[in-house]
């Protein structure tokens, strides 16, 4: 029976520890969002709104 409980114990750890890793390095990732001018969807919006304000 302690085997038992002991097996759950070191189970429960290895999990806790995997997920807090996984977090930290979530964390640590540094997200890039690019520049206003490489996005071809602004150009388009830019285009589509001058169309609809010409007539």
């Amino acid at each position: 029976m302690y085997t038992v409980f002991v097996v759950c114990i070191v189970i429960v750890i290895v999990v806790l520890l995997l997920a807090v890793l996984t977090t930290s390095k979530a964390y640590s990732y540094k997200h890039t969002v690019d520049s206003l001018d490489d996005n071809p969807y602004i150009e388009k919006e830019n285009k589509e709104k001058a169309e609809q304000k010409k007539p």
